[in-house]
């Protein structure tokens, strides 16, 4: 096989419909066949620590039917350390990117389609209600305990639908009612809904979708009141407030940084950690899991790399001296800013690597949400005023920014889908209000009645200026700060003092996601409604929602908390309930198109441009790595791309 050529792209770009055949059954090798037909080889580390009685051999520890992958372009040679970037104490899902996410199911390469990973093979039936995931023989924890029933029984019933532990998460619903559970045997569980539920193998396939599998019972079980009497000694004695924050200390989540802190944690991970990430750190170390259960096409056990290794930066300009020192093997995220480009593509023979491709569909680069349930009633008031969004919009000269901060590259975008022929394509939503129109702008606020006051700023009925900060994360794009800064000096042309408040991620997520304290903020835009993702630019239903988080908290508590939206936003969520249940791919897609009809009628968010093609380094003696690879969050780039079959030429 070679590298990944553009006729195996992933059907998301070439327009075409991705769905998931809701009748078969995705199949793996009959469990112990492999160990009937293949020998097996490890890493020479490995065989040293066998031969000594460290570890049991080989075939024991890949289990009776491990997965096996085929590397793009060869079968590797082992040894050697890889290094990439961190930036500051809340980049973990770099980490989890390198590292790969394993869960039951997984996306193939070309993300067409989602196939067997812990599970050796699943089936669902009953009309897309059941889903029902043989498990795959033999596999261990990385310190050598079996992972069973057991295991996935405790990460289910013990933490996910354990309201004591926490709300459970929507992405294990449907229409508010949680899954149901049960073990079947001891080799197979089964996850059920009451109506079809057609997203749920693509929730699983996700890097967010890792619970049923992230936690070791006999070791993460210590940290539960259910299984240790003795837990209120521990959390005294590590000063936490109560069990969940003890749990989530010493065994993490998906997506918060203890996950990496705790070198003692059992996981069934390509490498584990060995010099934790955790405040104050300067480098982050994984080394090979020995119990790791997958192996290539010849029974090499993988990975092939020994170790990875990242080193910890506050800024970007670290991480391009670093790769143009030669000193970093895989780069992506970070560097594959425009601005960065030019100085790494002119250095790539010093740093001895070259570039490769991140590909994208529908992204836009900055997308503005206003909070259209601020909790300042007068900028609740005049955010929720559509023509002041449209104003808003035509204040903007994107062609400036694009232009001036993105080198030319890009084109004037709200959000969706490039090409006319992606069936999630909607003209109105991703052209409407795009144009400079400074004039209109003003006609539209002189219509509100927003008067200017003598500065030139406008003002709000009760005399204050109209005046709001926008919230961005200068750590995650740089470009944000910049495009939001002439931003900043087009609206005041307007009389709409915004002024832009750079903070940290961590506090991000805290202000815009979970207490809703800001005005606005920005976040990248989504390609399309996808299978397993939430259209959360058109329907507010997750912490990405940033324009309506207490609409969000409305909807996720069935009422109970939050602000209540208005009946547009209660039919979009109507529809976004109804999709997720339809296994037909068409039926879904006449939902997501209805509701996007309905988001670009209403116009509450805006964008800048479409995102353009991005790009990474990679070093020139590593195999094995695709020349180009699609750029998108929920296969965790470069996880698609297989890293652990990534390997040193010499």
């Amino acid at each position: 096989m070679g590298t990944l050529s553009r006729s195996y792209l992933p059907a998301l770009r070439r327009g075409r419909l991705l769905h998931i055949a809701l009748a078969t059954t995705a199949l793996s090798f009959p469990a112990g066949a492999l160990q009937a037909q293949m020998s097996y080889s490890q890493a020479p580390e490995l065989a040293e620590r066998v031969e000594a009685g460290e570890l049991p051999p080989v075939e024991e520890r890949v289990g009776e039917d491990p997965l096996v992958i085929e590397p793009i372009d060869s079968i590797g040679t082992y040894g050697g350390e890889l290094r990439f970037g961190l930036r500051g104490s809340s980049d973990q899902n770099h980490i989890l990117r390198m590292v790969g996410h394993q869960g039951l199911v997984r996306w193939d390469p070309t993300y067409t389609e989602i196939i067997p990973n812990l599970a050796s093979s699943y089936e669902v039936s009953n009309g897309g209600r059941d889903f029902t995931f043989d498990l795959r023989r033999g596999v261990r924890w990385s310190d050598g305990e079996p992972f069973t029933v057991e295991d996935v029984a405790f990460n289910v019933e013990d933490l996910m639908l354990n309201e004591a532990f926490a709300p459970v998460q929507t992405r294990y619903t449907l229409n508010g009612d949680p899954v149901a559970f049960e073990v079947v045997d001891e080799d197979t569980v089964r996850f059920s809904f009451d109506e079809p539920n057609g997203d749920f193998l693509a929730v699983l396939a996700a890097p967010t979708g890792q619970h049923p599998v992230l936690y070791s019972k006999h070791y993460c079980s210590q940290f539960h009141p259910d299984y240790n009497e003795n837990v209120d000694q521990l959390i005294e004695e590590a000063g936490a407030p109560d069990w969940q924050t003890l749990f989530l200390q010493n065994c993490g989540d998906t997506e918060v940084a203890t996950r990496w802190a705790n070198p003692d944690r059992p996981t069934l991970d390509t490498w584990v950690i060995k010099e934790p990430y955790t405040g104050g750190a300067t480098r982050v170390v994984l080394e090979r899991n020995p119990y790791f259960w997958q192996v290539d096409t010849e029974g090499n056990q993988l990975p092939y790399i020994d170790r990875l290794t990242a080193s910890v930066s506050q800024d970007v300009e670290s991480l391009i001296l670093a790769a143009i020192a030669g000193k970093i093997d895989f780069g992506l995220r970070h560097l594959d800013t425009p601005a960065n480009r030019p100085v790494l593509a002119q250095n790539r023979e010093q740093g001895d690597y070259r570039m490769f491709a991140a590909i994208v569909s529908g992204f836009n680069q900055m997308m503005i949400d206003l909070n259209l349930t601020s909790k300042d009633p007068e900028l609740r008031e005049v955010f929720n005023e559509k023509d002041f969004r449209i104003a808003l919009s035509l204040g903007i000269n994107r062609q400036q920014i694009i232009d001036t901060v993105l080198l030319g590259e890009g084109d004037p975008w709200q959000q969706g889908p490039f090409e006319p022929e992606n069936p999630y394509y909607n003209e109105k939503l991703a052209t409407q209000y795009i144009e400079y129109d400074p004039e209109r702008a003003n006609a539209l606020l002189d219509g509100l009645g927003l008067e200017r006051g003598p500065d030139g700023i406008r003002l709000l009925p009760s005399g204050k200026p109209l005046a709001f900060q926008i919230d961005a994360i200068p750590t995650y794009r740089a470009d944000w700060v910049d495009m939001l800064e002439l931003v900043r000096q087009q609206w005041a042309e307007i009389g709409v003092d915004m002024s832009v408040n750079p903070v940290e991620r961590t506090y991000f997520y805290e202000r815009t996601s979970n207490s809703n304290e800001h005005d606005a903020a920005v976040w990248v835009g989504g390609a399309a409604w996808i299978p397993g993702s939430d259209p959360h630019q058109i329907i507010p239903v997750n912490h990405d929602a940033r324009w309506a988080i207490g609409w969000r908290d409305w909807y996720l508590s069935d009422g109970a908390e939050g602000m209540e939206p208005p009946e547009s936003v209660k039919e979009r969520f109507r529809l976004y309930d109804e999709a997720r249940g339809a296994t037909d791919p068409e039926e879904r897609l006449a939902i997501a198109r209805e509701a996007a009809d309905i988001a670009a009628e209403e116009f509450e968010v805006f964008g800048i441009a479409k995102a353009m093609p991005t790009y990474g380094i990679v070093k020139n003696d590593l195999g094995n790595v695709p020349e180009e690879m699609l750029n998108w969050w929920d296969l965790a780039t470069p996880t698609q791309a297989n890293p652990q079959t990534w390997y040193w030429k010499d």
